[in-house]
């Protein structure tokens, strides 16, 4: 019999291959950054924010560790889910820790409740128990209007009074006040006090002692330090407990050093089917040591030291989070970037999490500046006129005036469309049941999980999740139901009493199959139908004249957002030239490859199998008769307005990108057939938006005297540099800021894990030397 120990592995990388294939077809993709940080080996908390997608967060972070470091990842999940049979049991198997939650126990309280007029931290009850309903260390907590303030019991004088240890919502007595103002209120109609609830002691050493031995075993805890899911646009206030468990682990085994990682997780759009999403690492926080022997001291040493900690864990997550402080500057800080990126210019998602973040960053320090103000109405301006014509910021540089060949590709898209969904016709239909429901019973949940919280703005962060729970729970009922029907049928038809035994089996084999195929063509689908609109637009009478004003309008704001950033970002960044992520209208580097009439350039560039005609079939149809492709070196007039050919390097993009910058599978949907080393496409070859080769630091390297002429092309997304096809063993990868004279010192015979591994060699010891500079 295999040791206990076996099994658990065996059930974890069971648990994780499950658990990818579900997220793999949730998302359409996801893209890790900053993966070299996370230790190899050692005791590791992983701290990661914002928890904006309940359960699928930790599921995200589980697989990218267990992906990039084959890490055992343990995670702490809150006790009452761990009641949930289904969540419940894929939580044992991999190792979780429950954390009991007062509040998860909460019971409404008898009668009503006030202040003292003399003391704050006595509580009058009106018709109360107190006797029997609370004890010291049980906590009352008071109604939503008040943020649900929360209190330590201290002493239970009698039924109607009792002392708590602290007041509510601290020493700044800021709560204290608007109690005593809600109790005016309520007074004034006639009401004797507050309703309240209470809330159970709860002793959390077993926990504890849990997450230290797995430290003490080298082991790695992840942990949402903001408590609990939401959907906001900024961090929660954290909670103290990741300073404890570092501290108290170093505390009981002082030769332990244990390592925080902060884990910034980054969606567009986290609660719709087949979004995208980047898990980003930042650099790894070792825990001081005057702060564990303040925290050996107790009392108020210890609150100190695990306040400090904490401060220094929420500056780290700053560093990989995108935090606005409300939906309506995120959206204009999203609108900045658009603006700012050259037409037709493709950002990986690292980039665009990376641009953002530096964009909010300027924007919260800047907001006041006059010049800053004006530019954030014209922005706005120019999006309500977006909106009136019914287009996106990437289609307005490329809508261009009726002709013949703007009709011939409407019409030709339109008969694509018509393809696609036909094809993509029989697994819709079939997975409709899963879909209506999913999506029905997924917005019920999020109203129970609004209406029970006041952190939730809408309740979006539990949607996603209820979509990929509901889903699971109804596709064996769904496909079973599919399997009897069809061996019904083949009875009823008088099929051989063979092929009637292996009709069930021939169909739950095929299902899966065929809606795979049926995902990736209505994909396609919807990504030409969203290239329709500024077709249709450009043939409307009279549309014309206020195409030509949202041009001109859209290019004289790209070009102050150009000028805003160059006159305030070298007051943020003081190495603001030498590390920006792109600089409006340069070209991107040249490469020496040479596109033929088979194959056609990548957007920077290089030669790109995604062009070739044996695999990529509709797009260099598409690309040869219209020359519409976002990397087409021929012939771009629909798109780009040009009337006779040119070889020069094309800045249109493709008509199904989004403003999510989203990768349009349009061009990988006919790649899920065939094999490109079948086809004698050597591996890796893929689109550059998704991939990048060493072989293009060569490239960069030859291109390098074009490059500095034009400024310095910085793809913010390293950990792009190597492949992301299953499980392999670990090869280096290249960290953020390193510019481009840089890589085209190293020499092309040096091999790529030695020249990643010296680069970033080099940037830890710049950073180390100036630690202020970050």
């Amino acid at each position: 019999m295999a040791h206990p120990s076996l099994h658990k592995r065996l059930f974890y990388e069971a648990s994780v291959l499950f658990w990818r294939m579900v997220i793999r077809v949730f998302f359409r993709e996801i893209r890790p950054r900053g993966a070299f940080n996370i230790p190899r080996h050692g005791p590791i908390i992983l701290v990661a924010a914002p928890h904006s997608n309940q359960f699928i967060d930790p599921l995200l972070l589980l697989l990218e560790v267990h992906r990039e470091t084959h890490r055992r990842l343990q995670f702490l999940i809150a006790a009452k889910s761990m009641k949930r049979k289904f969540v419940g049991f894929f939580s044992r198997l991999m190792d979780s820790i429950p954390v009991a939650r007062a509040a998860d126990d909460a019971k409404p309280g008898t009668g009503l409740v006030s202040l003292s007029a003399n003391d704050p931290c006595l509580v009058l009850g009106h018709g109360t128990k107190f006797t029997s309903e609370f004890s010291a260390k049980m906590q009352i907590m008071l109604p939503k209007s008040l943020n649900s303030s929360v209190a330590e019991v201290a002493e239970v004088i009698s039924d109607t009074e009792l002392k708590i240890k602290r007041d509510f919502g601290g020493e700044s007595g800021k709560t204290t006040a608007r109690i005593r103002e809600k109790l005016t209120e309520l007074q004034a109609e006639g009401k004797d006090g507050l309703e309240f609830k209470t809330l159970p002691f709860v002793d959390q050493q077993k926990m504890y002692r849990e997450v230290y031995q797995c430290l003490k075993d080298g082991g790695a805890i992840g942990i949402f330090p903001e408590g609990g899911s939401h959907d906001r646009t900024d961090l929660l206030p954290l909670k103290a407990g990741v300073s404890m468990m570092a501290l108290g682990a170093m505390a009981d085994h002082p030769n332990l050093q244990v390592k925080i990682v902060p884990v910034g997780l980054s969606y567009f759009h986290p609660h719709r089917f087949r979004s995208r999403a980047v898990v980003e690492f930042g650099s790894t926080l070792d825990v001081p040591a005057e702060f564990v022997e303040m925290y050996k001291e107790g009392g108020t040493k210890k609150r100190e030291a695990v306040s400090k900690l904490l401060d220094l864990v929420y500056d780290a997550l700053k560093t990989v989070t995108i935090r606005a402080p409300d939906y309506d500057t995120l959206m204009l800080i999203q609108a900045v970037r658009r603006l700012y990126k050259t037409p037709g210019q493709h950002l990986t998602l690292g980039q665009v999490v990376e641009l953002n973040r530096r964009f909010l960053e300027g924007y919260v320090h800047f907001k006041d500046e006059p010049r800053v103000q004006k530019l954030r109405t014209d922005i706005l301006k120019y999006n309500r006129l977006v909106r009136d014509l019914g287009l996106r910021d990437h289609q307005v540089p490329r809508a261009q005036k009726a002709s013949w060949k703007t009709a011939g590709l409407l019409t030709y898209r339109i008969g694509l469309l018509v393809v696609w969904t036909i094809l993509a016709l029989p697994g819709t239909v079939l997975n409709s049941p899963m879909f209506i429901l999913a999506s029905v019973m997924s917005r019920r949940k999020a109203k129970e999980a609004l209406a029970a919280s006041n952190v939730k703005v809408a309740g979006r962060d539990v949607l996603a999740t209820w979509k990929v729970l509901i889903s699971l729970g109804l596709a064996p009922v769904v496909y079973g139901f599919y399997a009897f029907l069809a061996t019904a049928v083949a009875v009823r038809a008088g099929v051989p009493l063979k092929w009637r035994l292996l009709m069930p089996f021939l169909t739950l084999t095929a299902l899966p199959i065929m809606n795979y195929a049926s995902l990736k063509f209505g994909e396609a689908g919807v990504d030409v139908l969203k290239s329709l609109r500024p077709l249709i637009v450009a043939l409307i009478p009279g549309q014309q004249r206020s195409l030509d004003k949202l041009k001109t309008t859209r290019l004289r704001v790209a070009n102050e957002v150009a000028a805003v950033i160059n006159e305030f970002g070298p007051k943020l960044y003081d190495d603001f030239d030498e590390v920006r992520i792109l600089v409006p209208s340069a070209s991107a580097p040249p490469s020496t490859g040479t596109p033929g009439i088979w194959q056609r350039r990548s957007g920077t560039g290089a030669v790109d199998a995604q062009g070739n005609l044996l695999i990529h079939p509709m797009t260099w149809i598409d690309e040869r008769l219209f020359g519409w492709s976002r990397s087409a070196t021929r012939g771009t007039s629909a798109w780009s307005g040009l009337s006779t050919p040119t070889h020069d390097p094309s800045h249109s993009g493709t008509p199904n990108e989004t403003d999510d910058e989203e990768t349009p599978d349009y061009d990988n949907v006919l790649g899920i057939f065939p094999d490109q080393e079948h086809l004698g496409v050597p591996r890796g070859t893929t689109s550059r938006s998704r991939n990048n080769s060493y072989a293009d630091l060569q490239r960069l390297r030859m291109a390098n005297a074009e490059v500095s002429s034009s400024g310095t092309y910085l793809p913010a997304d390293g950990e792009g540099l190597h492949s992301r096809g299953g499980h392999r063993s670990r090869k280096h990868s290249l960290t953020d800021s390193v510019p481009v004279d840089r890589i085209a010192a190293i020499s092309g015979r040096e091999p790529f894990s030695d020249a990643t591994s010296d680069i970033n060699n080099e940037i830890r010891e710049k950073k180390s030397d100036h630690p202020h500079d970050e």
